[in-house]
């Protein structure tokens, strides 16, 4: 069981306080249990990919984050960098405030600029569901699909709340199967990563990954 769970998980550290050799530790780490992918800050792209590399475990890069409020040209060139330092997926942060405020054309170029920039790496759209009513985060699933993006994901774990099990169900039934979700913010145990699955998740994000894999 643990195994199969530790495929699903995106072993993460986005600490502001986080050093190379800490980026260093959770590469080391991820590849000992078989994590999908590190999901860190962009400067760290680079280590980590040297790290990395040869092992099957993927680089992913956050854009835009935590606040998703820089300007999308800002965001395409960060997701560019990236890429040319090694990243495979990017999870970029939706511009709530544009979500709230319906403003559809912004959205779908903001999503889409990076998704152009990453060049058919896959591409993950942090919706930020403890800011937005289920009205928003559906609007918001219906354009992160329309725009291109592989994934929806339900928070940053910077902001209110986290992953629920209703908030996969509502995303689940607004992409279909074409996308996949992503279940981050406060998946801390096994029985947490279980239920999340079980909603629709095809992918965690968790800094608990370690005890997570004990656990189960």
């Amino acid at each position: 069981m643990s195994e199969r769970m530790s495929a699903y998980i995106d072993h993460t550290l986005l600490k502001p306080e986080a050093t190379r050799r800490d980026v260093i530790r959770l590469c080391r780490e991820a590849v000992e249990n078989n994590f999908y992918s590190v999901c860190i800050n962009p400067s760290y792209v680079k280590t980590a990919a040297s790290e990395l590399q040869g092992t099957g475990v993927k680089v992913c890069a956050v854009v835009g984050f935590p606040l998703g409020a820089t300007t999308s040209a800002v965001k395409a060139f960060e997701t560019a960098e990236a890429v040319d330092n090694g990243a495979e997926e990017i999870d970029m942060v939706i511009h709530c405030g544009a979500v709230k405020n319906k403003e559809k054309q912004y959205i779908l170029d903001d999503i889409s600029a990076v998704v152009r920039s990453a060049k058919g790496r896959t591409v993950k759209v942090i919706i930020e569901t403890g800011l937005l009513s289920d009205q928003e985060k559906v609007l918001a699933c219906q354009l992160a699909k329309e725009a291109g993006a592989n994934f929806v994901k339900t928070s940053t774990g910077y902001g209110p709340g986290g992953a629920t099990v209703a908030d996969l169900q509502l995303m689940r039934e607004t992409v279909g199967s074409s996308l996949g979700i992503k279940a981050s913010g406060g998946v801390r145990t096994a029985e947490d990563v279980k239920k999340m699955i079980e909603a629709g998740a095809t992918r965690i994000g968790t800094s608990a990954g370690l005890s997570i894999v004990k656990e189960s």
